[in-house]
């Protein structure tokens, strides 16, 4: 198990609950459904704080953030139409290599997916399309903002590999691990640590926000999750090494 899993319970990954749904934020290297190499899952943990729940969308293990739980059939079934009919709101925050100015762009490029990876192919591919927009810029890297209009697998990954600029940390797609002696000068490793770590050791992606329209009402419930400490830690030393 994970060092970022020892010890967690449902009740800490919460942000919002009601009669319908619970909102977490789902810590990285959780998976989201049962997984034969991991004893611990998300839909296992919900399910032993509410009989009934079902999750109603994925996040790749690697990827922290909003996840929403319905805690009956009516539920599932609202936020599976709100899906299907793209009335899903989702955002998310990624790093990518180098210093891009996106206001509001446009990536279009259809999608073809196997099981476990997907590519940009013109021929066999299905029409997606991801919004981005620059949040942050750093010494070498950029924070950005993903909106994914639709929910291809990796999508907001092999989108932005496209674009050139792949997530860090993602060598799936192209992305290469950040040390911290890539952003501090005359950076020297402690004599009893005998080869450096990244910064982070996984895909810099996290599902920051989330909108959708409540079952019995016409409001909208619009949560944001924190970062978790490994995201945090690497926006810290991003911004303090300009």
């Amino acid at each position: 198990m994970h060092k970022y899993l020892k010890g967690l319970t449902f009740e800490d990954i919460i942000l919002h609950e009601d009669e319908d749904y619970i909102v977490i934020n789902k810590p990285p290297y959780l998976s989201t459904l049962e997984d034969r190499n991991d004893p611990l899952n998300v839909l296992q943990l919900a399910k032993s704080y509410h009989e009934e729940a079902q999750v109603c969308h994925r996040l790749d293990k690697e990827t922290s953030g909003i996840l929403v739980i319905a805690k009956h059939q009516e539920a599932y079934r609202h936020f599976s139409i709100l899906l299907e009919k793209r009335q899903v709101k989702k955002v998310y925050h990624a790093v990518v290599a180098g210093i891009h100015e996106f206001d509001n762009v446009s990536a279009d490029q259809p999608i073809h997916s196997t099981n476990s990876k997907s590519r940009i192919d013109f021929r066999e591919g299905k029409p997606s399309l991801t919004l981005l927009s620059t949040l942050e810029t750093f010494k070498h890297h950029t924070l950005v903002k993903c909106f994914p209009v639709t929910g291809r697998l990796h999508q907001i990954r092999v989108h932005l590999a496209h674009q050139r600029t792949p997530i860090i940390c993602d060598p799936v797609y192209g992305g290469e691990y950040i040390y911290l002696s890539d952003l501090k000068r005359n950076f020297n490793l402690s004599k009893d640590v005998e080869q450096e770590k990244p910064i982070i050791p996984r895909v810099a992606l996290h599902a920051h926000n989330l909108a959708f329209y409540t079952l019995n009402s016409e409001e909208t419930l619009e949560i944001s999750a924190p970062y978790p400490k490994d995201y945090a830690v690497l926006i810290k030393q991003l911004r303090k090494y300009l």
